[in-house]
């Protein structure tokens, strides 16, 4: 299994798969074809469907500018690959001199088929929960944090607390911000409305769930307004674990040290899935990305909160067992609706979970491993409307609405 940095990577919103993913893409052929006077690039499946919307073609030509540049939305199905492709030609005197076709498969990251050149090695044996279960317990290792640094090395908390100051200044700069989103939705900020209200005294829940909501809306609106954030796993998804964990910290006083190791935790989550199954809404829906982000936060608290292994599996197990099914059509092909409310719902959600695993771990019949590979075979088989092409679902229905 790939190292947990593989999952979090610090970079600009509104899309991992749609904008970073194309972003590493366009630098690697940009360096490999240094005499090309033009670049044309052809763009399929989610990307070709919402590539505006996210910003791919905005992207590709701020990298592989001063040259022109010209994005192809084609609508060919390209048999056995994967929904977000695409072809990269390098131009000289008006003649292909270069090719390259890259998957953007997503969190950032990107395929080149029948290449090895994307691929990290693998930094840990264990593949499956099972098997890090396993070995923890023959090993009398507590933790999955424990885990982490004996396989990444202790120089992985230096990592994690870049993470988590980015996390924390995506979250003060969102509660900051007013206005309207980019992308002519008129999404007007919420997150410091909701931060700033003063529900009654006698409502701690009311107050737990405003306070995460804010927290996960300003991460959320901070991506979809192209700001600096972390995948955890993707753009799209990134509210729900600073939420959750930013909340922690604020009423639990855990110190930002404790809170790396709920950031490790959940890095194996997110190992785990990416691996197993996918965080691409484009392959397998939103139940790829906002269900293994609610999977990540439930886990992570549950280290934070001291519960044992089997514990931390069943809050992961749990938060992603109840988002199966979740579709990936945002509107317009923004990461805005509805992406940001979802971020505040999941991270609830995973406050739940948590404190579900603390009293019914021992009654449990479904393992994380299971409900990862029951996500990938749902995800598989949803329609490709539901996956992040815009075409089905809310987008269509809105999209409709509008038309009348």
């Amino acid at each position: 299994m790939k190292s947990i940095r593989e999952i979090y990577k610090i970079g600009k919103g509104p899309s991992s798969s749609h904008t970073m993913g194309p972003e590493r893409a366009a630098k690697l052929f940009k360096s490999r074809n240094p005499g090309a006077e033009a670049f044309r690039v052809i763009l399929y499946g989610s990307l070709s469907k919402t590539g505006v919307g996210h910003g791919t073609d905005r992207v590709l030509r701020e990298v592989l500018s001063p040259l022109p540049t010209e994005i192809v939305f084609s609508d060919e199905k390209l048999e056995n690959a994967h929904p977000n492709t695409m072809d990269f030609i390098a131009l000289q005197n008006g003649e292909q001199a270069g090719f390259l076709r890259v998957e953007s498969i997503g969190g950032g990251d990107i395929r080149i088929p029948g290449s090895q050149l994307a691929e990290t090695e693998d930094i840990y044996p264990e593949n499956s929960f099972a098997e890090i279960s396993d070995f923890l317990k023959w090993r009398y290792i507590g933790t999955l944090s424990e885990y982490v640094e004996m396989n990444e090395g202790p120089e992985i908390w230096d990592f994690l607390d870049e993470v988590w100051q980015t996390m924390k200044r995506s979250i003060a700069e969102g509660l900051s911000a007013t206005g309207t989103l980019p992308g002519g939705l008129n999404v007007q900020r919420k997150a410091r409305y909701l931060y700033e209200q003063h529900p009654r005294e006698e409502a701690p829940a009311l107050r737990e769930f405003q306070m995460i909501a804010a927290y996960a809306y300003a991460v959320a609106e901070q991506n979809a307004a192209n700001g600096t954030v972390v995948t955890a796993p993707t753009c799209g998804a990134c509210g729900v674990l600073p939420a959750v964990l930013k909340y922690a910290q604020d009423t639990r006083h855990f110190s930002d040290r404790q809170i790396l190791r709920g950031l490790a935790t959940a890095g194996i989550i997110g190992s785990l899935t990416k691996r197993n199954a996918s965080i691409s809404g484009a392959e397998c829906g939103c139940q790829a990305e906002i269900g293994t982000a609610c999977s990540m936060a439930a886990a992570a608290l549950a280290e934070l909160y001291g519960q044992n292994l089997d514990q931390v599996e069943y809050a992961a197990e749990v938060a992603m067992e109840h988002n199966l099914g979740l579709t990936c059509d945002p509107i317009c092909g923004l990461v805005q609706i509805p992406c940001i409310e979802r971020n505040a719902v999941a991270a609830m959600r995973a406050m739940n979970a948590c404190n579900l695993s603390y009293f019914l771990t021992g009654s449990r019949n479904i393992s994380y491993d299971m409900v990862c590979r029951a996500m990938k075979e749902t995800g598989l088989n949803l329609s490709h409307q539901y996956k992040e092409t815009s075409e089905g679902g809310l987008a269509r229905i809105y999209d409709r609405r509008r038309r009348k």
